[in-house]
């Protein structure tokens, strides 16, 4: 009866206070970050929560409730980070404002409390993202801005001496310019993020890909039938780990499309052959069958073969169409520079590589041409951002129907 009771309570402020009870049991859990990614896709999925994200000038060491529908991350989730340091972190502001750029930050913050590894980790869970959004120019900027700040420290008695003078960039107070660097791409900064934070919680690794996909891939792993067909889903491997099983070695891996997640397995046989494409927070299109869970075991899904997104263009796409208008591409080069990739099966050498079609339009017709077998190629991303560079505007796409 007490359990029952309990239970009761906990539903009821479930429903009644969901942001708070999000908040206070993500500030329990936050040293977990299994929990707080089942916490934080249960208040998005189910309850319609939003987030908002870790920030320097915002956040508290712990879970706050924003409004009824709106929580800001806390930075004592963030690892690395600790009380004392998102303590130190909030006193800076409270006495002195808002932090107006990463030097000021690094000069006014404790950093008896705070080190260049704990700034990272706010770094790339994106902390800063409101003073800088190009998180690879802060992180490469780190040890300049602890270079400043101590010599702000070591001028603070002296009067502001080198501000006397016209050269503005002797000052003793003029902040650095960022150390120049290529911004981050998607993929490079969600990975990041997930190493600070435990999960995407700024967008996801399928986002990038899931309009392509979608076009091969269509069944979407919330919508898993209980079939005895194969079936082919897409995702992004998480928590790879193998083990030996009774029929030989088993790898054991996490699917994650953003609609769900779903435990996937793969014997010896299919691991070896896919040892390259299964890898953290890579993205793999699979075929197999689901196990439905029974008996208080959760659904797995079995599977049988698997492809990279280059793979499985050649294996599910039909071919790539290329606009032209009066102006070849370089087909010899692109074919020498990604040549079809070839497979030693047991029925011999086979070849996997994508067909290609010209097409043009004359006087209102259009007319497509079909290139022979010696102009297929590999299909990686380089690839075809070879074949765009050279179409009319840009036009080079994959059919796949």
């Amino acid at each position: 009866a007490a359990y029952s009771l309990l239970a009761y309570h906990t539903g009821w402020l479930k429903v009644h206070y969901t942001a708070e009870f999000y908040c206070a049991n993500m500030t329990v859990e936050m040293d977990n970050t299994d929990k707080l990614k089942v916490l934080f896709e249960d208040a998005t999925k189910n309850f319609g929560m939003s987030f908002e994200p870790p920030d320097v000038n915002r956040g508290f060491y712990r879970f706050e409730p924003v409004s009824d529908k709106v929580i800001r991350y806390g930075l004592g989730a963030v690892k690395g980070t600790g009380q004392l340091a998102i303590e130190a972190i909030v006193k800076a502001r409270e006495e002195g404002g808002a932090f107006k750029s990463l030097y000021d930050f690094c000069a006014r913050v404790d950093r008896q409390r705070i080190n260049k590894r704990t700034v990272e980790a706010l770094i790339k869970a994106g902390a800063f993202d409101a003073l800088q959004p190009n998180r690879a120019a802060l992180v490469a900027s780190l040890d300049r801005a602890f270079e400043y700040a101590a010599a702000q420290e070591a001028n603070a008695n002296q009067g502001g001496l080198f501000d006397l003078g016209d050269d503005v960039h002797g000052s003793s107070t003029q902040e650095p310019d960022l150390v120049e660097t290529t911004p981050w791409g998607v993929k490079e900064r969600l990975t990041l993020e997930k190493t600070a934070i435990g999960f995407y919680l700024s967008g996801h690794l399928f986002d990038e890909v899931a309009r392509e996909v979608r076009q091969f891939a269509r069944r979407q792993i919330d919508e898993l039938l209980d079939s005895r067909e194969p079936q082919v889903i897409a995702g992004i491997v998480s928590g790879l780990r193998v083990i030996n099983g009774n029929r030989g070695r088993l790898a054991i891996f996490v699917l994650d499309d953003k609609t769900d997640t779903i435990e996937a397995v793969a014997d010896e046989a299919v691991f070896d052959a896919a040892r390259n494409q299964l890898k953290e927070d890579e993205l793999v299109i699979v075929s197999g069958r689901l196990q439905p869970g029974r008996g208080g075991f959760e659904a797995r899904f079995n599977v049988q073969q698997v492809w990279d997104l280059a793979a499985a263009r050649c294996r599910f796409g039909k071919f790539l169409r290329v606009a032209v208008n009066g102006k070849l591409p370089d087909i010899a080069r692109i074919v020498r520079d990604f040549p079809p990739r070839k497979e030693s099966t047991e029925h011999g050498e086979v070849q996997h590589g994508l067909g290609v079609r010209l097409a043009m339009a004359r006087s209102g017709a259009q007319v497509e041409l079909q290139l022979g077998e010696a102009a297929r190629f590999f299909p990686v991303d380089a690839a075809l951002a070879s074949w765009m560079a050279q179409a009319e505007a840009g036009r080079a796409a994959i059919v796949y129907e």
